[in-house]
């Protein structure tokens, strides 16, 4: 047996293992304390289900957008050592000109501003 069945093997197995003890040992017992809504320990004031601003999904979907130039940006010291760097430095400086442009296009907008 190769180390690539062997590998695939035992972490099938594994998964139905703890899949399986997690069905059979949970405990589904919902109550008015698990269904009422968790506000940091104080009693809870209103219904969990209200609707959240549009402003909180915007700030997060920029906050994900701009958190991405980092995992876009990582590989870059090592790239510097390919054979044409330029090429490397000139998507580089692309990248980050167009999130500095859609940062200032947001900022213009108000789109950062938590406050109405």
């Amino acid at each position: 047996m190769n180390m690539i069945t062997f590998t695939l093997t035992t972490s099938l197995t594994l998964t139905i293992i703890l899949t399986s003890l997690n069905l059979w040992l949970a405990q589904i017992t919902p109550d008015s304390e698990k269904l009422s809504p968790y506000e940091c320990g104080f009693d809870p004031l209103g219904s969990a289900r209200l609707p959240f601003s549009i402003r909180f999904f915007l700030v997060a979907i920029m906050f994900l957008l701009f958190d991405l130039e980092i995992a876009l940006l990582l590989p870059l010291p090592w790239a510097t050592q390919l054979q044409s760097p330029l090429t490397t430095l000139t998507w580089t400086s692309t990248l980050l000109s167009l999130l500095m442009l859609g940062l200032a296009h947001e900022w213009n907008q108000g789109g950062l501003e938590w406050a109405e």
